[in-house]
């Protein structure tokens, strides 16, 4: 999830179809490249010059200064000083096509068109319907849509995600949520008057969850003290607000895999391991009707299907697939993952096709992944279970000012009906086949909805619960 005002100038200009500006491929020159910018968009190769040193990309990258992520596991190649400068490159006038990552050789073998034989869970009694509006509030922040009261966000929304609660550093564990003060959120409610709108919410029916991370609030719980911290500074939080759960969004390096851990089945990455044990304690400590949901970018997830880590092609991200460990562990207690389909690079499905964001195709291939699970870096003998379809959403913005990636809502209509009844899915295969189940949607957020008058809600919001 973002959160700066530069990030959503810049989705704005891209989601509606404005050119992605890139830096051009590293030139054998001593002089500067053309400087970094925080807008543009850079992908494998591309260089950039920032403070008289010239960096190359390893991967897909936004707003990610090389100057401050050019260590041993950072996305920027630090090659060293430069001298004179080069004039800036024209930007193109479409996007490049070049996936986010270096695909390997060979595509990875066709997985099964039938889902993995692996039993599904028991689904639980979660008190939602059938089929869930997820939304997440500023609650904490401003970032120029507006500030949203509790009591004014609309009954539609079944899902509230608290956007958010941060560390007080990224490797403390020690969570803190705050309202938005005043200065900078013109009518916020008192806390006395949010925690009785929250109260007044939950007597309804609804969910209201502390969301977890976001673009800046990187968590990395790197010992057992931090993870202990989490629990406890989590709990504080839930009990103060009276809130129904959590929703885990970590975002760039909170989650990355060791070299070496390359098994998704038995992390031994600490960082992993001891989120897994902290959600377990949380889960235990407030029993059944304890909520979990989970956000991830796609490069986190369905990445996977090709790279895990740093392994087994080398040179590659080792955020690659890293939240697959902890959907697998937690898969018996989560409540709803819904994947960020929006500000992602194109990812390979289960056809063994690049897909990109813009229509019903990226919503429809991504979210059949987790359904039907798939074999991590094309490995059949090592497949990730599908999921529950009752345990599964997809994530998109609410307009274009909310993130990359926002299409109109005949295309999300398209989507859902597509995974429901596995009819109008156009080109693409189910390997999921139908999905009466699918939970439903979810978007960030609630303030750009209303800000845009509310068109998420309206249109996709009453589609997908029109849905028998």
């Amino acid at each position: 999830m973002r959160r700066s005002m530069i990030f959503v100038m810049t989705a704005a200009l891209a989601a509606g179809g404005g050119t992605v500006y890139l830096a051009s491929s590293a030139s054998a020159a001593a002089a500067c490249a053309p400087a970094w910018s925080a807008t543009a968009v850079y992908v494998k190769d591309n260089t950039a010059s920032q403070n008289g040193r010239n960096y190359t990309a390893k991967w897909w990258t936004q707003n990610e200064a090389p100057s401050t992520h050019s260590g041993q596991w950072d996305v920027w190649i630090d090659n060293g000083t430069c001298g004179g400068t080069t004039p800036p490159t024209t930007p193109p006038t479409t996007p490049p096509t070049t996936p986010p990552t270096t695909p390997p050789t060979t595509p990875p073998t066709t997985p099964p068109t039938t889902p993995p034989t692996t039993p599904p869970t028991t689904p639980p009694n979660t008190g939602l319907p059938k089929r869930a509006l997820i939304g997440y509030l500023h609650s904490s922040f401003a970032n120029g849509s507006g500030y949203v009261r509790m009591a004014d966000v609309p009954a539609n929304w079944d899902i509230i995600n608290l956007a958010f609660g941060e560390p007080t550093s990224v490797t403390s564990g020690d969570i803190r949520f705050t309202l938005c003060p005043a200065t900078e959120c013109p009518g916020v409610e008192s806390k006395a008057d949010f925690i009785n709108a929250i109260k007044a919410k939950r007597a309804a029916g609804k969910k209201v969850l502390l969301s977890i991370g976001g673009q800046n609030g990187q968590v990395q719980l790197t010992t057992t003290t931090a993870r202990d911290k989490f629990v406890s500074s989590v709990s504080a939080i839930i009990d103060e607000y009276g809130l129904d759960g959590v929703d885990v969004d970590f975002e760039g390096h909170s989650l990355s895999l060791n070299t070496g851990d390359t098994d998704f089945k038995n992390p031994t990455t600490p960082v992993i391991v001891n989120l897994i044990s902290a959600l377990r304690s949380l889960k235990a400590r407030y029993g059944a009707g304890f909520v979990l949901t989970m956000a991830p970018e796609t490069f986190f997830v369905q990445l996977g299907y090709q790279y895990y880590g740093s392994g087994p092609w080398g040179g590659q991200d080792p955020r690659a697939g890293s939240y697959l460990p902890v959907i697998h562990a937690l898969r018996n207690d989560i409540t709803v993952l819904h994947v960020q389909d929006y500000n992602s690079g194109s990812i390979m499905g289960l056809d063994n096709q690049y897909h990109s964001m813009g229509g019903a195709d990226f919503h429809i291939a991504m979210t059949d992944m987790l359904l039907a699970g798939f074999p991590v870096t094309g490995n059949t003998a090592n497949v990730f279970p599908g999921l529950r379809e009752d345990q599964i959403a997809f994530g998109a913005p609410s307009s274009v000012s909310a993130g990359n990636g926002y299409v109109a809502p005949s295309a999300i209509q398209s989507a859902v009906n597509c995974l429901i009844r596995n009819t109008g899915c156009g080109s693409y295969t189910l390997r999921s086949g139908t999905n009466p189940n699918f939970r439903g949607l979810m978007t960030w957020s609630i303030n750009w909805d209303k800000f845009y008058g509310y068109e998420f809600q309206n249109q996709n919001g009453a589609y997908l619960k029109g849905i028998g």
